[in-house]
């Protein structure tokens, strides 16, 4: 547990910011797919921390986090100003682990979870591939800082207002066509539909990735078990319950249990 105090906190785009936490331990310990469990406002509409994906974080000791503003506790997050302090938890979780030298990662997201990928992006050796889905143009954010660490960004929109037309599921034939003969590594973040066909595609090709599926968070710590995900076990039933705030939020792709 680390006090934040706020270095900055402003606007990229529409409803999405970009905050700034100052915590120095948390920095220096932080892999990219981690995060930090924020404690917003002691406010009873504020009672429970809010999980934030870590974007990045500085040789400085900040923590960055890309967030939407979408209600109560992020919209309070929104209006705080520098030298505002939030209670931080973290870096918790399982994050992704480093591309190899020899492979190209493929970072596919929908959202803001492009967010979450950034880091690998930018300790990635080699570049890489990003495939961002969203819904309108609008939603697209981050790609200029991807381009900058020499990733390839390929983009699908659902109205077709940027970029292909369609689901970010719909480049990925593309990217292993262009990209034959190459060793790929997937890693994926998004909306947990986005990750379900992406765990099904890598699945029936053989292909190997990593996905952050982080369903819903209360405690964040692995007590409550409100974030279940279903894992593939040997058991019986050829499945298992992992907690996304403690056994994940990054599971090996092959790992992801599909329903038939």
């Amino acid at each position: 547990m680390e006090i934040g105090t706020i270095l900055s906190n402003q606007q990229l785009q529409g409803d999405y910011r970009e905050v700034e936490f100052y915590a120095p331990e948390i920095a220096g310990s932080a892999v990219a797919g981690q995060f930090v469990h924020v404690r917003i406002d002691e406010r009873r509409d504020c009672l429970l921390r809010r999980p934030f994906s870590i974007h990045d974080v500085t040789p400085e000791g900040g923590v960055r986090v890309v967030y939407k503003v979408v209600g109560t506790g992020t919209r309070h997050l929104a209006g705080l100003n520098p030298g505002a302090v939030c209670n931080l938890l973290g870096p918790q979780g399982r994050g992704f682990t480093a591309p190899a030298p020899d492979a190209v990662p493929v970072l596919v997201a929908g959202g803001y979870g492009a967010a979450a990928t950034y880091l690998l992006a930018r300790t990635a050796r080699t570049g890489g591939v990003l495939l961002l889905g969203a819904r309108s143009a609008g939603d697209v954010i981050l790609t200029g800082r991807y381009r900058a660490a020499g990733f390839d960004v390929r983009v699908a929109t659902n109205d077709g207002s940027l970029g292909q037309r369609g689901l970010v599921t719909d480049l990925l034939a593309g990217v292993e066509a262009d990209y034959a003969g190459r060793k790929l590594f997937f890693y994926g973040c998004g909306p947990h539909p986005m990750l379900l066909a992406l765990a099904r595609y890598l699945q029936g090709r053989g292909l190997a990735g990593e996905l952050s599926i982080d369903h819903l968070m209360c405690c964040g710590v692995g007590a409550c078990f409100a974030c279940v995900v279903k894992i593939k076990d040997g058991s019986a039933g050829g499945w298992t319950y992992a907690r996304a705030c403690h056994d994940g939020p990054v599971f090996p792709a092959e790992q992801v249990y599909l329903e038939d």
